[in-house]
């Protein structure tokens, strides 16, 4: 099964709306699905269609939804791997897809199949619809193909669920069976038997269970075809198959074998180790002799394992990568080779956590965690081509329509099994490195009309002040201030709350909301006032009510915020060098900091010696934790490489999208640092080197992208206008 001349996978983008609550367009299609399939968990539909073309048009875009996933072939061509996004626009509501179907059309008769995937079950990163379907539009000038009771449909009953253990909870994907002697032969071939009518669901389009359509608003999924393993070695009943690195797959196998064999098919990171969480796996049961499958539930691992019964002669295994269609396109290099692995370890670890949404990571949850993703979105603008800032825009949306009736913000979203307000994480994702750098570092401000008065309502109405202006402690539905404890959350809380407000002020400045400004401006001035009044010992910030050693992430947060002047810069600078306090998610911000306060050996000090405890050779991605105790490949733990890019080779945006941009090196003990990377303007290149370790400045060399512009700090501390070009001269680069 599964097997094909010809593979072609669309990756062409689609444009985010300003709204993704915008007027439906008129669907003349139905939503189809077969009779005796309409709500279980792990179903399996084949559609098939035949269509004679007179004349082929030059275009003709199909308009396709499906709860929950869908592949679609016309007649010997795979046009679409795995289309589809998982359910959640918007509570109830579903996306769709817009491909152009021409290229694969041919002069008279044609075959359009479709298998849907139905997860039938709620998730961590699914709303599920409780309904099998399928909705299938495509029109030229006289001519269109409509989804409706003439197509053939049937439930694809070699699909099933895999036996025990089962996948956890906080996924809506099952563990995929496939019993090849339930297989229909050649299903999507002109000679294939008939599959029986399809069933018009009585449903009409953009009201529930489906809700609104909403087009996809990030590309379809990049592909790379059937690919060999670089090693494959066996272990006893196991083949070992090695993959480039930790990367999205569906694994392919072709094999002989008598009737009724079982192969069972998982990666490296199938379990976590702490949780002790079941994650995805997947099973072939044989039909007699030669036979191909491919498991369309993708996975991820850094090497793949085929438990393989002795009576079953392997003739060949391959794998097919699939992902989020953007390029790793940054680039940064130094000679310390720690942190050059670094890099691309973190690099690796954003990739394998993009897909429908950021992912916390990609295998026991696929949830789109906000305090994850204030990270990934940071990581994107200085490791990706621009395609992956679609990604960060896809969230911001589904996390406001979301937004509860009373104004709270609940992660991860969008789900249905669960959903929590994580005050910290909210904070967050709404503020300085959220929703601002979001917009501020690609130059789009679409969403901040459509977000802005629910961020507001979220900040001052669900958010209460105490008597002295300090916003009042908030457990929400899960007390989650940051990953590891003790922690001073009562300090913390309002430096994330001061820097969410810094957000929505300059929200409030480019919509012209002179009243909002004046509020906000006057709510940060007394905050700032009684944090500083209250929680300033002398010896660094902390609550009243905290017993335990000093936090270091106040005193970041602190600094970062704006709330802490520079003549505590020497004190707070001592306790980031020595207290490590921070989980992995946060440390990013301890390092910042560092930088901010003029620590930048220091600052490189603390990324190396904290980074080492979540590197070692057994993944090619990043762990969760401070030790291999959890998920092997999250992302937040990679949120250094910002600074590397933007501290050590100095490179920030002065205004929107780069288009105006400094350049002032914190190089601390290296000798040489160079980074690269796109955006909206073009690319921009910058490579330093020391003469020596010691010396106070650096040879810089610049590409400033035409109709940009760079402000470099000259070893004078004056600053030094650069027009587009490329540029060589001495800068200041701080130790």
């Amino acid at each position: 099964m599964f097997a094909h001349r010809l593979i072609v996978c669309v990756a062409a983008g689609v444009t985010l709306a300003a709204t993704m609550l915008s007027a439906q367009e008129v669907w003349k299609a139905r939503w189809i699905g077969k009779q005796e399939c309409r709500s279980e968990a792990n179903s399996w539909l084949a559609f098939k269609k035949e269509v004679n073309v007179s004349e082929v048009p030059d275009e003709m875009v199909a308009r396709i939804a499906a709860d929950s996933k869908y592949w679609l072939w016309i007649n010997d061509s795979l046009a679409v791997f795995e289309g589809g996004l998982k359910r959640g626009p918007s509570p109830g509501d579903t996306y769709y897809d817009e491909i152009d179907i021409a290229p694969f059309l041919r002069k008279g008769e044609n075959f359009l199949s479709v298998l849907v995937w139905h997860f039938g079950r709620n998730g961590f990163s699914h709303a599920d619809s409780g309904v099998a379907g399928l909705l299938f539009e495509a029109k030229a000038p006289g001519f269109e193909i409509l989804s409706d009771k003439t197509w053939d449909a049937t439930v694809y009953k070699a699909y099933g669920t895999a036996g025990e253990p089962e996948a956890n909870y906080r996924l809506p994907e099952s563990n995929l069976s496939f019993d090849a002697r339930k297989d229909i032969t050649n299903w999507c071939g002109p000679s294939a038997p008939r599959l029986g009518r399809a069933m018009e669901l009585p449903v009409i389009v953009g009201e529930p269970p489906f809700g609104k359509l909403v087009k996809r608003p990030i590309p379809m999924w990049k592909c790379t075809g059937l690919m060999d393993y670089p090693e494959v070695r066996r272990s006893g009943d196991t083949l070992v198959c090695s993959l480039p690195y930790n990367a999205q797959i569906t694994p392919y196998l072709k094999v002989k074998a008598p009737a009724g064999c079982t192969i069972k098919m998982q990666t490296d990171h199938y379990k976590v180790a702490l949780a002790k969480t079941q994650c995805l796996w997947g099973e072939y049961i044989t039909r007699d002799g030669v036979q191909e499958y491919e498991s369309l539930g993708w996975l991820n691992g850094d090497k793949m394992m085929y438990i393989v019964p002795s009576d079953v002669e392997v003739i060949d295994v391959k794998y097919r990568e699939t992902g989020y269609d953007t390029e790793i396109t940054g680039t940064f290099e130094c000679d310390d080779p720690f942190l050059n692995e670094y890099w691309r370890k973190a690099v690796r670890t954003l990739y394998v956590c993009m897909r429908d949404t950021y992912m916390d990571c990609p295998d026991r949850e696929r949830a789109q965690w906000w305090g994850d993703e204030v990270n990934e979105l940071g990581m994107a603008f200085y490791s990706l081509s621009p395609s992956s800032w679609k990604l960060a825009e896809k969230g911001i949306y589904e996390l406001m329509n979301w937004q509860r009736v009373d104004g709270v913000l609940s992660s991860p979203v969008p789900a249905m099994n669960y959903s929590a307000e994580l005050p910290s994480q909210m904070l967050a994702a709404l503020g300085w490195y959220g929703f601002y750098t979001q917009y501020f570092y690609s130059d789009n401000n679409a969403f901040v009309p459509v977000v802005y008065d629910r961020m507001k309502k979220y900040l001052h109405q669900v958010w209460k002040l105490d008597e002295d202006g300090l916003p009042i402690y908030r457990t929400g539905d899960w007390d989650w201030p940051d990953a590891d404890s003790p922690v001073d959350k009562y300090a913390l809380m309002p430096c994330l709350y001061y820097l969410a407000l810094k957000s929505e002020l300059e929200f409030a400045r480019m919509l012209g909301r002179a009243e909002d400004v004046a509020m906000i401006e006057s709510v940060m001035a007394r905050l700032k006032d009684s944090y500083n009044r209250l929680y300033w010992t002398g010896n660094g910030y902390r609550s009243p009510s905290y017993k335990d050693r000093t936090d270091d992430r106040p005193q970041a947060m602190a600094v970062l915020s704006g709330i802490a002047s520079e003549e505590k810069y020497q004190v707070i600078s001592e306790i980031l060098k020595t207290t490590d306090m921070a989980s992995t998610y946060m440390e990013k911000y301890m390092v910042e900091a560092l930088f901010v306060t003029g620590q930048s050996s220091a600052a490189l000090d603390r990324m190396k010696r904290r980074m080492a405890t979540i590197m070692d050779d057994r993944s090619s991605t990043l762990y969760e934790h401070w030790n291999w105790t959890n998920s092997s490949n999250h992302a937040w733990s990679g949120a250094n490489i910002i600074l590397l890019c933007q501290k050590v080779c100095g490179v920030a945006p002065l205004t929107p999208g780069f288009k105006t941009f400094s350049v002032r090196p914190q190089m601390g003990w290296l000798k040489r640092a160079s980074t690269s990377f796109e955006t909206k303007y073009g690319t921009i290149r910058v490579s330093l080197a020391r003469k020596s370790s010691k010396s106070k400045t650096a040879e810089l060399t610049i590409d400033v992208p035409e109709g940009t512009e760079a402000q470099v700090v000259l070893p004078n501390s004056k600053t030094s206008v650069l027009a587009s070009g490329q540029h060589t001269l001495n800068v200041k680069a701080d130790f």
